[in-house]
């Protein structure tokens, strides 16, 4: 990762679609998080801004480090320890707090770490306000607060029981009979996630609950849930990566549902009710065609995004939808909050479950049928233009030709490195794979480093 501070010195953004992320300690360092908790806190006019983290060995350093800079411009802090991103977004929404902080790198590895700010509603920031924030780091212009109007540190220990107070009142039913396994990646949900379920009835068994600050995601949680699926052993698996703003499931017989299958479920159990507000549901453009057919079929109309929960969100509210996501597992549902929420993704989907008395597995079978994806990221050189290179085009053109309804063809410039990135579907994995390598070949030759 390039050094931070470096980037903002040239005038270049360093927040990005998840808020600020670095390796702690040499990248996003004490400094910097008391200089963003300074910025943004001058941007306020008035506190008190909630603060949460995951487990990271990093994170008691920039939560502080971070508060610290709030309260030298006379905003306070309330500090509501480790909790899921969905949790404290929830609680700010419902509070009087001016803006939230998430200390978080997310499914990232346990040495990096992450600031993310949320507005008042819960939601994640407008870029303009972001791009305010980096220029008040730049200018150094905060005003310092003196004597009693700097700012001061709160605890709130109820903070993690009225998120699951929240979580369970969304639970149209209860639970037991549901044999469920949940993988907290020794994450933020290592307390939230099996606290709730007991709480639901469900009959819980939990792995990846003990974060010692060094392991969380690894070898765990949503970025590895094949583990899950060695252990679940004919239940239904749950697994968060480490905020828990993400959910990827394992159904009774192993198999990985991701985003998309879990959105399909849900979509469909609320169009049978007539519950799907607009008749629609919001995607981004990675999404498996399998997800478009079956939303065609029962007549439900696919929004497409560009790849972010972030602009998710922003077609939520524009289409005034209630459900949206992404394959990698974040999904929200406009009525319960603004941001995704894999705690409150899991019991809506075991609600489907729970209503229909169906497993998993059928639920999954009857939702869609998930065309083979094939990803190939292609090296090219800084600053070409990509929409530029008709011969890449009109192979595209050719590709999607041949491939008619049973396949589908994206290619796409990459928003943080110099890749092009080209993803096929098809009918099979061999069929998607041959595509995908031969478009990526032609990108290579127009684009590549050595064209």
């Amino acid at each position: 990762m390039a050094d931070l501070r470096r980037l903002l010195e040239e005038g270049k953004n360093i927040f990005g679609t998840d808020g600020v992320r670095g390796e702690a300690g040499s990248e996003l360092t004490v400094g910097l998080a008391l200089a963003i908790g300074q910025a943004a806190g001058s941007y306020l006019r008035g506190g008190p801004v909630l603060v949460g983290r995951d487990t990271r060995r990093s994170g008691p350093m920039l939560s502080l480090a971070l508060q610290a800079g709030f309260h030298s411009v006379g905003i306070d802090t309330i500090d509501v320890g480790v909790l899921p991103s969905g949790g404290i977004s929830h609680l700010t929404s419902t509070s009087a707090a001016t803006m939230a902080a998430i200390v978080s790198a997310s499914h990232n590895p346990a040495a990096d770490n992450g600031i993310k700010l949320l507005s008042s509603k819960g939601s994640k920031l407008a870029d303009d306000v972001e791009r305010d924030i980096e220029r008040r780091i730049r200018d150094a212009g905060s005003t310092s607060s003196i004597g009693h109007s700097i700012g001061t540190r709160f605890e709130d220990s109820d903070a993690l029981y009225r998120y699951i107070d929240h979580l369970a009142a969304a639970s149209r039913y209860n639970l037991s009979g549901l044999r469920i396994a949940l993988d907290c990646a020794n994450g933020a949900a290592f307390k939230a996630a099996p606290e709730l379920f007991n709480r639901l009835k469900a009959d819980v068994v939990t792995f990846g609950d003990a974060p010692d600050g060094t392991n969380i995601n690894l070898d765990c949680g949503a970025t590895h849930p094949e583990a899950l699926a060695r252990l679940a052993r004919g239940r239904i698996g749950l697994s968060f990566d480490g905020d828990a703003d993400r959910l990827i499931v394992v159904d009774e017989e192993g198999k990985v549902a991701n985003g998309d299958v879990v959105m399909a479920i849900i979509a469909r159990h609320l169009k049978a009710s007539d519950t799907l507000k607009n008749n629609l549901l919001v995607a981004t453009v990675m999404s498996n065609l399998g997800l478009h057919k079956s939303m065609k079929e029962i007549g439900v109309e696919l929004v497409t995004t560009k790849v972010g929960d972030r602009y998710v969100a922003e077609a939520l509210e524009e289409r005034k939808g209630t459900l949206g996501g992404e394959q990698s597992g974040h999904i929200i549902f406009t009525e319960s909050g603004s941001t995704g929420d894999g705690l409150m993704t899991a019991v809506r989907l075991l609600n489907v479950v729970a209503g229909t008395g169906k497993e998993l597995r059928e639920l999954r079978a009857e939702a869609m049928t998930e065309y083979p994806q094939v990803l190939v990221n292609v090296p090219i050189r800084r600053g070409v233009d990509v929409d530029s290179a008709r011969d890449l085009w009109e192979e595209v053109k050719e590709v999607e030709e041949e491939l008619g309804d049973d396949g589908r063809v994206l290619v796409r410039p990459s928003g943080t490195e110099p890749l092009v990135r080209v993803m096929v579907e098809a009918l099979t994995a061999e069929q998607a794979s041959d595509y995908a390598d031969r478009l990526a070949a032609v990108a290579a030759d127009s684009l590549g480093k050595g064209a």
